[in-house]
């Protein structure tokens, strides 16, 4: 569910006519007049000539964190939309938040619809308990499922913090609820030696089924209870890919996201998240050959950084929602911040409980 913004607006045709020179000019304007003022964030995986144009690259909410520790007042977050929206939800009450893009959304985040969640939720905890089980949600989420979790009790983690999470849920609670994305999820629940005849996928699709094509027995034995979404960036990468690496590059170093399906992560030298990955490959010594199954323009970015280390993809694979943010979209929303334009905003109850699953995080990190 895409929570409602002030102001979105297409941008107006004569900014298509721009050249890429003007606009950069332009931007840059607006930094150096704006200065503290103003930050801008950009995600690994946006366009280079948006990166470049960043004061701060990372993960989400890395960048979200910087953001509501700046004393900027306004942000400007070159991502996708859940990522605006987790930087809005930590915000200090002064700072404003805009996105580029509106359009630019994640299917795995809207495969955690609020409807499905929360049926869900009543017929796992009506079986199990409520006592008994928490929710996780991964960061790749939309504030009313973050919101969601913080009110019963979860916490939000990222790719990098999702082990302490779990571990931290586990202390305390018997069973796990993890939502959105199932593999993220089976990876971690592994390698903390959570068996996999204790793991269950709950699958939304099945609108049918009262339990989400499980039994009631395969609930009860469950310790992790999977929801069935995922990043199609990241599915999209198969064991027959890294075989096929290792087949034709022997000798190349081979470097995966957590989100990958598990036979995947399972056959990577290494695994980790966007700034695990670009840490990785800036820290190697030059001649290191390391094919990454991850989004394309990141990994096009890190062999354009780092041209003494033969950098290339499992097999290409593109984010479409993170290469929609362009230098039209940006000087757009710079020209036009006091009106209001792609600025973010959400409901004051849905951004304080999900403010609690995210500082419950911070408490467990």
């Amino acid at each position: 569910m895409r929570l409602p913004t002030v102001a979105g607006a297409e941008v107006p045709t004569e900014y298509l006519s721009l050249a890429d020179e003007e606009m950069i000019d332009r931007i840059e304007d607006h930094k150096a007049r704006l200065g503290q003022r103003l930050v801008i964030l950009t995600h690994q995986y946006q366009r280079p000539e948006i990166v470049d144009r960043g004061d701060y690259v990372g993960d989400s909410f890395e960048l979200s964190r910087k953001a509501a520790q700046s004393d900027a007042e306004y942000i400007v977050f070159c991502g996708v939309q859940f990522m605006a929206q987790s930087a809005e939800i930590l915000r200090k009450e002064f700072q404003k938040v805009y996105h580029p893009d509106l359009t630019s959304g994640c299917p795995m985040a809207d495969m955690g619809d609020m409807d499905d969640v929360q049926y869900a939720w009543n017929q796992i905890t009506e079986i199990v308990g409520e006592d008994r089980i928490v929710p996780i949600t991964y960061m790749n989420s939309f504030a009313d499922l973050k919101a969601f979790v913080g009110r019963n009790g979860g916490a939000v983690c990222t790719s990098s913090n999702a082990r302490a999470v779990l571990e931290w849920a586990f202390r305390h609670f018997e069973k796990v609820f993890f939502l959105p994305d199932e593999h993220l999820g089976r990876n971690v629940g592994k390698r903390i030696g959570i068996a996999k005849d204790r793991m269950a996928v709950w699958n939304f699709r099945k609108k049918s089924d009262p339990l989400g094509g499980l039994t009631e027995q395969e609930i009860r034995q469950a310790d992790l209870i999977l929801w069935k979404g995922y990043c199609h960036v990241h599915a999209h990468f198969k064991l027959a890919d890294v075989e096929k690496v290792r087949t034709e590059h022997p000798d190349a170093v081979v470097l995966v996201h957590p989100e990958c399906l598990e036979e995947v992560v399972d056959a990577a030298d290494a695994v980790g998240s966007t700034s695990f990955i670009a840490r990785f490959v800036q820290s190697a010594p030059d001649g290191t050959k390391i094919a990454i199954g991850t989004e394309i323009h990141l990994i096009s970015r890190l062999a354009r950084d780092h041209p003494g280390k033969i950098v290339f993809s499992v097999k290409r694979s593109m984010c479409g929602n993170m290469f929609k943010i362009s230098l039209h979209d940006l000087l757009y929303t710079l020209d036009h911040l006091d009106e209001g334009v792609n600025l973010i905003s959400i409901p004051d109850d849905i951004r304080q409980d999900a403010r609690l699953a995210l500082e419950k995080m911070l408490q467990i990190t």
